[in-house]
């Protein structure tokens, strides 16, 4: 996960391993930080979680659902970018009431 964040500070691309590494590892703390099966977190083309407590969902697309880049994943992940800045700028796209995961960030 360092040299995907090494590599993006410098403001070049991570290796495309390196990379879903990291946002896979990072996907999975925050289903153990956030377990349930209520939210979709999506990080095309690398990943999905479902976390947060509430109703589960099991057919269709799901009515909660957050998905970024994977760039945009890792620094909200880490901490180098907030909520807020990523959803008001637009780098985020969020669907349904559960889909604000401020509480669990960063991990």
């Amino acid at each position: 996960m360092l040299a995907a964040l090494a590599a993006l500070d410098e403001g070049r691309t991570p290796e495309r391993p390196v990379l879903r590494e990291a946002v896979r590892t990072l996907l999975a703390a925050l289903a153990e930080r956030a377990p349930g099966r209520s939210v979709e977190v999506r990080v095309p083309p690398y990943g999905a979680v479902q976390c947060v407590t509430g109703p589960r969902h099991t057919r269709g697309t799901p009515p909660n659902v957050v998905e970024m880049d994977p760039a945009t994943w890792l620094a909200l992940a880490t901490g180098r970018l907030g909520w807020a800045e990523v959803v008001t700028e637009g780098r985020v796209r969020v669907s349904g009431n559960r889909a604000d995961l401020s509480a669990y960030l960063p991990i």
